[in-house]
């Protein structure tokens, strides 16, 4: 539900990406002094041109990073484009008409579920305390946290709602992204020229070369420069973050209706399983959601700091850990640190 209902794609942030690339690099070159040789394919030491493709690359994976933004502005703007707003006007109105019989029913569900109001759990569980009066309830996982009293204002409130569902999701997504390469190659089922997710980050750092999935030649981006992936980053976040500012609304041009709002914007494009069809789970889910992205968001802490101490992946480190975890864990590589 947190891939096919979330607005990743509609609503991702370039910044998050920047950040968590940030920290991958200065926490490889802490763990590089104790890690094993990458195995990528290397360039030599004192060349970093070497690792430059050719203007024909560059340009290829320029234009293929501006694809989805020029083709969304192109059909927008032709034709068929005109075709399928036409279109839209014509069912709109029933579809509108949908939505707001959904919201009401979705309204009736949070004051009926206990995740929600004022018999909502709380962070304390059963021991008193004043929790702030602003924090009602009406959020998906709320549960009277504000040490800090950044949600005074309704305003800031909403906004920092956004940003924590946004980052959440991108946490969750980037969690199977760093242990699914791990684990497959733990097990023999696939071979990646570098299956620990720091050492990607580190490796092209140093101007290596990637294969894509352990595929021989298989470069795309991977033979490319920091920069130009910094590059082909921002120019793929154009069209999301535009689509973000703007709202659900930016896909109208298109002929596509988005019945929800900006963190949950449903429809056919969003929700192809139609998994919120029933309010009362639809809510329920909300709060799964949320409370699974905060959980990985935690990890990530986790794996930063294991990296940073071990030079290894997270899986490899548990497996560590459950082998021998008098000898394997935080306080005995504290110790010899």
């Amino acid at each position: 539900m947190a891939l096919l209902q979330s607005s990743i794609l509609f609503s991702s942030s370039s910044s998050s990406f920047h950040q968590s690339f940030l920290s991958i690099g200065l926490l490889s070159k802490v763990a590089a002094s104790k890690s094993a040789n990458i195995y990528t394919n290397p360039c030599p030491a004192n060349s970093y041109r070497g690792c430059k493709a050719s203007w024909q690359e560059l340009a290829g994976v320029l234009i293929f990073s501006a694809i989805p933004f020029t083709a969304v502005k192109a059909i927008a703007n032709s034709p068929l484009g005109e075709l399928l707003q036409r279109r839209l006007e014509e069912k709109k109105k029933a579809a509108i008409d949908n939505s707001s019989k959904f919201k009401a029913l979705a309204e009736k569900a949070r004051k009926d579920s206990l995740w929600y109001g004022e018999k909502r759990p709380r962070w304390l569980g059963p021991i008193p305390h004043d929790y702030p009066a602003y924090l009602t309830g009406d959020l998906p996982g709320d549960y009277g946290f504000d040490i800090a009293g950044l949600s005074r204002d309704p305003v800031d409130f909403q906004k920092y709602f956004n940003f924590e569902i946004l980052h959440a999701r991108w946490a969750m997504l980037a969690a199977l992204g760093a242990l699914i390469p791990e684990i497959l190659d733990l097990v023999g089922a696939f071979h990646f020229v570098e299956p620990i997710w720091w050492r990607v980050g580190y490796s092209k750092l140093k101007g290596d070369t990637l294969d894509y999935l352990g595929i021989p030649g298989l470069h795309l981006a991977g033979s490319q420069g920091v920069i130009v992936i910094a590059i082909c980053q921002a120019l793929l976040m154009v069209g999301p973050e535009y689509a973000r500012y703007c709202g659900i609304e930016a896909l109208e041009p298109l002929g596509i209706y988005l019945p929800g709002d900006i963190n949950y914007p449903g429809g056919a494009f969003f929700d192809p399983l139609n998994l919120s069809k029933d309010p009362v789970a639809f809510e329920e889910l909300k709060v799964k959601e949320i409370k699974n992205g905060r959980l990985a968001m935690v990890a990530w802490l986790g794996f930063y700091t294991q990296a940073a101490l071990t030079g290894k992946g997270p899986l490899q480190n548990l497996l560590e850990h459950i082998s021998d975890p008098l000898h394997n864990n935080l306080f005995s590589i504290l110790k010899f640190t």
